[in-house]
């Protein structure tokens, strides 16, 4: 038999609230840490961040005064795990090296729970954005060579490459063609939903960081390109949200917020290669075990159904942080020329006359603008001659983007 979060004991909710010398953890050294550790945090972090965004707005959707207090009390809880997961980032850390390692969850990350995914259109969803996050790895890279004379790889190792997806100059769509249909919440597999809930939380914080941290760049380009990639993840935000099922309740998402997060520390700690950091994930799992009971609870009490009837008996195929090199090459090779048309995914080639992805593209990256995704790269080129890459498989899947010395798109 496998993990049940609800068949465990955890820690009692009145025994988790920590002083501020337990909750002002010890960073990791930058130096040594792999950068799966790294990852693992990024995305918990991400979790944590939107379990009270959540929490927030249902208590603002009820006038329950006791249930306003209930949903007080775990999200101060959250509030202290997001604290220690957020607070194991280094101080010595550049903001570029975070947000290499945060285009390093939104392509590993993406890439196992496409592999997985048991829902083919969710799949499908998840491969589209998966190279284009992907692009925005190989452009921060740029901007890091040129900014901090540093190699992105510094932080990656050979673990996932850094070279073009579908370029982001590309990725610019109109509005009408970034929300999805959602799964069906009735007839859906779990690991769907969790997915789903898991990707959602990834690109919202990603989205968030993005939107906080560009303005404290000093270098004009690398400023819009936060801009540029901010935009980007916007409308990523906007693509996966759609995919969830959006007639379940309040209570129901509750339980599954719950639900995901015993599922990913347990994940999380099942793989950690560092054995502090691996306390971390234990203790977290512990203390999440008893907020799943607590939201179980509450959706007894007020939404009068019993969430044993969604949950299954044990935690469903876990999910890891893994090098997925071959896998990102194939998507690039069949779709980096798709683009989204309504709820479809469709080549760019083949969108119809008149089609609002031109008149949007021609607003955005026309007359004269300068795109800072393209620009950072013909710095680099400048720089050093060429553009930065590491590519370990071999030449680029795709021939047009093989030249190191001109920007391709």
């Amino acid at each position: 038999m496998g993990f049940n979060p609800l068949a465990e004991k955890g820690i009692a909710l009145e025994d988790q609230v920590i002083n501020w010398k337990q909750l002002n953890v010890k960073p990791y050294d930058k130096e040594k840490v792999h950068p799966y550790t790294r990852t693992r945090g990024i995305l918990m972090n991400g979790i944590e961040v939107e379990a009270v965004i959540f929490m927030h707005q249902m208590a603002r959707h009820t006038t329950d005064a006791e249930l306003r207090q209930q949903l007080a009390m775990l999200r101060r809880l959250e509030q202290q795990q997001q604290k220690m997961v957020n607070w194991m980032i280094p101080g010595d850390e550049s903001p570029l090296a975070v947000t290499i390692g945060y285009e390093q969850v939104a392509v590993d990350l993406t890439a196992w729970l496409a592999r997985t995914v048991p829902d083919p259109y969710v799949k499908a969803a998840l491969d589209f954005a998966l190279i284009e996050d992907f692009d925005h790895l190989y452009r921060y890279a740029n901007l890091m060579g040129r900014l901090e004379d540093r190699e992105a790889s510094d932080v990656t190792r050979e673990l996932t490459e850094i070279m073009p997806g579908r370029p982001t100059i590309l990725e610019h769509r109109h509005p009408f063609d970034s929300p999805r249909h959602g799964y069906d919440a009735k007839t859906a597999d779990i690991l769907t939903k969790m997915h789903v809930q898991t990707i959602i939380c990834a690109e919202q914080q990603t989205m968030n960081f993005y939107m906080n941290i560009g303005p404290t760049l000093q270098d004009h380009y690398g400023r819009g390109l936060y801009q540029e990639i901010a935009q980007i993840e916007e409308q990523h935000v906007t693509h996966y949200e759609s995919l969830a099922d959006p007639t379940m309740s309040w209570f129901e998402r509750l339980v599954m917020h719950q639900y995901n997060e015993c599922y990913l520390y347990y994940s999380c700690m099942s793989h950690e290669v560092d054995d502090r950091v691996k306390k971390h994930w234990q203790h977290a799992l512990e203390c999440e075990v008893e907020h799943l009971k607590f939201a179980c609870d509450l959706m007894r009490q007020y939404g009068k159904k019993d969430p044993a009837a969604m949950l299954p008996e044990e935690l469903p195929q876990l999910t890891l942080f893994q090098s997925n090199k071959e896998y990102v090459r194939q998507i690039i090779a069949e779709q980096v020329d798709l683009t989204g048309y309504n709820d479809q995914f469709v080549n760019v080639g083949e969108l119809p006359a008149g089609a609002r992805f031109h008149d949007f593209q021609h607003r955005v990256n026309g007359d004269g603008a300068t795109v800072p995704s393209q620009k950072v790269i013909e710095q680099h080129i400048e720089k050093t001659g060429r553009d930065y890459r590491m590519e370990t498989e071999g030449p680029h899947p795709v021939e047009r983007f093989r030249s190191r010395e001109k920007v391709t798109k």
